[in-house]
Parts: structure tokens; sequence; C-alpha cells
């Protein structure tokens, strides 16, 4: 952005975590709406290919893991490089072009005016995840997860599974993401633990691309996430019941530190 900011006077940085995303970038990159976004962060996971090389000449923050940490682990370091940047609202785009950049405007205005803590496209407002391809074993086997999810978690999410998220500072600096997961389950718990503390999420609807450079995971790998995403609503329920608190619903669970030191990537020309 040009430092004057449309929405409310709010400064937004959009995060991206990176494995892999050489092919995508650029076009998601493009169609990221700059008039109104202030910071653009890519944490590049210890991919095999040219993606921080892509992204220093698109002249994107760079930061790049010296081993990889997983996507939970990913997202970590974003919203840490986030919170460093003085951000107001921190929206996650995935480089995989997945989910369309066009809708970060909309996702930014939810958030700007007050009137949500969080905001996530999905994917299941509407007809468009079947119309867009997702394949019908995994629209199932969405549908039943997050039937579960709020039932155990006493919520009306459409759905709990969207990599297209956005959240204001001071959820990333309450909820203690330093705790959670470094794997898939990352998202579920960060979810969880904004409902928890007592922040809202808004929705809105979001078109759904299936092709090959899509990332996706396996079946075996989908089962576990299943279980695992189950689990964190099993763990949030026995929480508010007052029945037991696991790790992340603690008081003392660790917030993620915005003074830690990060590898920021210089290219060397």
């Amino acid at each position: 952005g040009d430092g004057v900011n449309m929405l409310n006077n709010k400064k937004i940085a959009v995060i991206m975590p990176a494995y892999n995303a050489e092919k995508t970038l650029e076009i998601t990159y493009n169609e990221l709406y700059k008039d109104i976004v202030d910071e653009i962060i890519l944490v590049d996971d210890n991919s095999s290919d040219k993606t921080k090389e892509v992204a220093k000449r698109l002249n994107i923050t760079t930061i790049v893991h010296d081993k990889n940490k997983g996507y939970g682990g990913n997202q970590k370091t974003c919203y840490t490089a986030a919170l460093k940047t003085d951000a107001d609202i921190v929206i996650m785009v995935h480089p995989d072009y997945q989910y369309t950049p066009k809708l970060v405007p909309a996702m930014a205005a939810m958030l700007a005016f007050d009137e949500y803590d969080a905001c996530i496209a999905s994917r299941f407002i509407g007809k468009s995840a079947l119309k867009g391809g997702m394949p019908f074993y995994k629209f199932v086997a969405n549908k039943i997860l997050t039937f579960c999810q709020n039932v155990l978690m006493n919520e009306r999410l459409t759905e709990y599974h969207t990599g297209f998220r956005a959240f204001t500072r001071e959820v990333l600096e309450k909820c203690p993401l330093k705790d959670c997961n470094d794997d898939f389950v990352f998202d579920n718990e960060m979810l969880a633990l904004i409902l928890y503390k007592g922040f809202t999420i808004g929705q809105i609807s979001c078109p759904t691309k299936y092709f090959p450079d899509a990332s996706s995971i396996n079946f075996l790998r989908s089962c576990k996430y299943g279980f695992g995403v189950l689990g964190v609503s099993f763990k949030y329920f026995l929480a508010k019941a007052g029945i037991y608190k696991s790790k992340i619903f603690k008081n003392d669970a660790r917030v993620l530190d915005p003074s830690e030191e990060l590898p920021y990537y210089e290219q060397n020309n």
C-alpha cells in the first residue's frame, strides 16, 4: 500500500506460508490488491524449488527456514514476522493459488471496523465446493467433520478446514500459538483458541479451485488429520466444560514472541 489506508486506517499484512510454490507464487502475488495491503511476508519452509528466489524478485519480505518446520511451524514464523511490522490485521494467503487473493479486501473489511476478530473464507457457503472440482469424498468428509466439530464446540462454522483466514493483531497476541502443533492440526487449534478466548469469527464465501498444482494430502494423511481435528474439538469441549484443560487451553500456554530473531533472506547478487 501507499500508506494511505482505505480501511479505517488499519495496517494490513498478508502472510504466505510457502512450500515449493515457485510455479504459483507470482500469479497469487499479482492478484493481491496492493492498494490496501501494507506488508507482504513469505516464509519458505525449506523448499527444494526456487520459491525464495521468486519471492525476492517480486520484492516480498522473505524468511527462509533452514530445515522444514511443518505447516504449523511455518505459520508461527509468519505471525511472528507480522507482529513485528505492527500490522492491525493479518491475512493468510496460500501461495499455491488454491484460494483467490481477490477476496483479501473483503476479509480485511470484516475486521477493520471491529465487527469481527477473525474471518474465514469458506468453500461451504453456497454450492461452490463441488462445482469447483472438490473430490466428492473430500466434500463428504469435510461436511461430517465440520458437523461433529460444531456439535462438540457448540458453534456454527460452515467449515474448519479452509486455509484462507484473517486475524486481528489482538488474536495473534492473546492466543497461545507458540504451544500449538507444528503440523496441519495447527489450523484447527488456532480456531479453537480463538473461540475459547471469546473472540468472534466471521465467514465469507469463497470459490474453490482444484487443479494439479494445488497442494493435496494423501488418504492416510487425511485420516490422521481427521482424527487430529476431532481430538482438538474434544479437548475444547473438555476445557469449556471445566473437566480437563489440555496444554493449549491452560493459562500458562505460551504466546508468540515478536522479539524473536527471524532468518530474513538476503539474495547474494
